[in-house]
């Protein structure tokens, strides 16, 4: 793609009444030119005010169960208002296939390796658009992302672009099953990419991972470093019922903040918190974990009558931040995304609850106690 390509403005209608103001939201479609056709990459972009130039930090998504098309356009409204604190404009590419991106998800059969770097080029496509943007620095450059985009992120060290300072990689790897000792060829693909990635990286994986169990990051780790990668591993043992989730948790915060604090010091970009005005407004406490029941049983929701217990089963299916809040007298409420799940649930579960509501469930942790 032309470094100078427009790109489209897309938000429109109910898309657009969706767009954070406060964070300076907006949708772009970035042209990536093909030898036969060219790809348009939705992409989100929270911009600081002002005309910058701000330093970048790209956030690459993951991969939902079932159809690419059907996974919705990624919004880290939690990361964006870490980053945007520290004055970075912050970008969110929805690669090929995914969400209102043309084009089609590229899998590369097997080929783990493969497949880590065709995501890696819509990335590079975005990059080049945002770099010869006026408000955009392109000499400090932080790339990210979680699960199958920490796999893309790890990928897309090995092109060496210019102005990326480091990368981050949260649960990044790509689980296939179906092909094998698919284990031995996510190892080898690490120990490709760390061959030809010049820049230090830092790695977040917990024990109770889902995808990625602590004897294949570890793996992983160790053949990424083995080959001349420069990576810091942070295994932060249990979280909730699977640490594969931590980057979008309330709870990971403490986790990663601190630590991605520190590494931009160590990469000289900037890390301290200059843009208050960016920080979530203020809410109540959230409870610590109790385990009072399952998070997933149903039948041990205290108070729920029908409707409310099909409603704490669509509260379950929703991304994090997410709360679910109830009172004795039955009534409820669930929130979700940004701003303040846990108090928008328990204002809306009071209008009914007498103001006895307190929160049942955060995340993917039950918070009640009687």
């Amino acid at each position: 793609m032309r470094a100078g390509a427009l790109a489209l403005l897309i938000c429109t209608g109910a898309q657009a009444e969706e767009l954070n103001r406060s964070l300076n939201e907006t949708v772009l479609s970035v042209p990536k030119e093909g030898i036969v056709f060219t790809a348009r990459l939705e992409t989100t972009i929270f911009k600081p005010a002002g005309a910058g130039p701000f330093p970048i930090v790209v956030i690459n998504h993951g991969k939902s169960l079932g159809y690419s098309r059907h996974q919705g356009r990624y919004r880290p409204l939690m990361a964006a208002r870490y980053f945007m604190q520290r004055g970075y404009v912050v970008v969110v590419p929805m690669r090929q296939g995914f969400s209102n991106s043309t084009g089609n998800y590229i899998d590369a059969g097997c080929n783990i390796e493969s497949n880590g770097r065709e995501q890696a080029e819509d990335v590079r496509a975005v990059l080049d658009y945002v770099t010869a943007q006026p408000y955009a620095d392109k000499n400090n450059i932080l790339v990210l992302g979680q699960s199958h985009g920490g796999w893309t992120t790890l990928a897309f060290g090995a092109f060496n672009y210019p102005g990326v300072k480091g990368l981050v990689n949260f649960a990044g790897g790509l689980r296939q099953t179906s092909c094998g000792p698919w284990t031995a060829n996510l190892v080898n693909a690490a120990r490709s990419y760390g061959a030809e990635t010049k820049v230090p990286s830092l790695w977040f994986y917990g024990d109770n991972d889902s995808y990625f169990g602590p004897t294949t990051f570890r793996l992983m780790h160790r053949a990424y470093t083995s080959s001349g990668g420069r990576a810091k591993l942070v295994v932060f043992g249990k979280l909730g019922g699977d640490g594969h989730l931590m980057f979008s948790s309330l709870a990971g915060r403490g986790i990663w903040q601190p630590e991605v604090s520190g590494f931009l010091q160590q990469l000289g970009l900037p890390h301290e918190v200059t843009r208050p005005q960016y920080a979530n407004p203020s809410s109540v406490p959230v409870p610590p974990r109790t385990d009072f029941a399952p998070l997933y049983t149903l039948e041990s929701v205290p108070y729920l009558k029908e409707k409310g217990k099909a409603g704490y089963a669509a509260f379950l299916t929703k991304d994090f931040p997410r709360a679910f809040a109830l009172a004795p007298n039955g009534a409820w409420a669930s929130a979700s995304g940004d701003t303040d799940p846990h108090k928008r649930a328990l204002d809306a579960c009071n209008q009914d609850g007498q103001g006895a509501c307190k929160l049942y469930a955060v995340d993917d942790a039950v918070v009640w106690a009687n």
